[in-house]
């Protein structure tokens, strides 16, 4: 859960949303890395849990939320920077690629991570290990 976390915060502290056209920090290595992060902390909590129907339900959701989410983001990307395309055509939309995109652009402003109120998943993942160790000690 905790690689998670981090590639969530150093993402969300790296995107500008709507100003430009974000490719520095985990941007550089794949499309995605806050629904990467999310689907690691997702991955976290299902192990933690040991219980396969957790998997299925994380991986059914994954599938109808984040599946169209990403499309729809793509599509705006594409309509409103140019560059998108050259970007999209280099860098992975998931998988992380081994080295960085050659052409990054912005930099990490821990305000930026604040802002996007980042420290809410951080929350959220402390909730949810309370109620699993709730259950463990039921």
């Amino acid at each position: 859960m905790i690689p998670g976390l981090v590639l969530r915060a150093l993402a969300s502290g790296h995107v500008q949303k709507d100003r430009q056209l974000t490719t520095s920090g985990p941007y550089a290595y794949t499309r995605n890395p806050l629904y990467l992060g999310s689907l690691m902390l997702a991955a976290g909590f299902a192990i933690a849990a040991r219980s396969w129907w957790i998997v299925a339900v994380m991986v059914m959701i994954f599938a109808a939320i984040y599946v169209p989410i990403i499309a729809a983001e793509e599509r705006y990307l594409r309509r409103t920077f140019p560059e998108y395309q050259e970007y999209a055509g280099q860098v992975p939309r998931m998988m992380p690629r081994l080295t960085p995109y050659t052409t990054q652009q912005g930099s990490y402003s821990s305000d930026r991570y604040w802002k996007h109120r980042e420290y809410q998943a951080s929350l959220g993942c402390a909730l949810m290990l309370a109620i699993l160790m709730a259950k463990l000690l039921m």
